[in-house]
């Protein structure tokens, strides 16, 4: 099963960081996918740029409607994503636990599936 780790970063973290401490977060990151690449797990890993370059994008009754970054209602970013196949939610979670991002910023785990609810989604809740 795919499973989605995003890293769900405080706004304005890196920028109160320095360069040296920002390099070696970036480092540990660096060295958590290869291991997890080295364990057969990794499908896929990006940093994202700070939310100040991101856009959204909403559509109502046909009218388009771009929000440019920062957004400010937003206290949190997502800085980050690890897409994983794991066999279990539980390991899922145990790699989420070892994600140096832990510390601090949220590691939050999403398994990939469809936007609606199926036969087995409603088993589980």
């Amino acid at each position: 099963m795919a499973y989605l780790l995003l890293i769900i970063e405080p706004r304005g973290q890196r920028a109160e960081r320095t360069l040296q401490e920002g390099q070696h977060a970036y480092a540990q990151m660096v060295e958590f996918s290869q291991s997890l690449q080295a364990r057969g797990v990794l499908k896929a890993v990006e940093s994202l740029q700070s939310d100040a370059q991101g856009v959204r994008v909403s559509l109502r009754e046909g009218k388009r409607t771009l929000r440019d970054g920062p957004f400010a209602e937003a206290k949190e970013m997502v800085g980050g994503f690890f897409l994983l196949d794991c066999a279990t939610r539980e390991q899922a979670i145990a790699f989420a636990s070892e994600c140096p991002a832990a510390s601090w910023a949220t590691v939050e785990v999403r398994e990939v599936g469809p936007c609606f609810i199926d036969e087995v989604q409603t088993k589980r809740l």
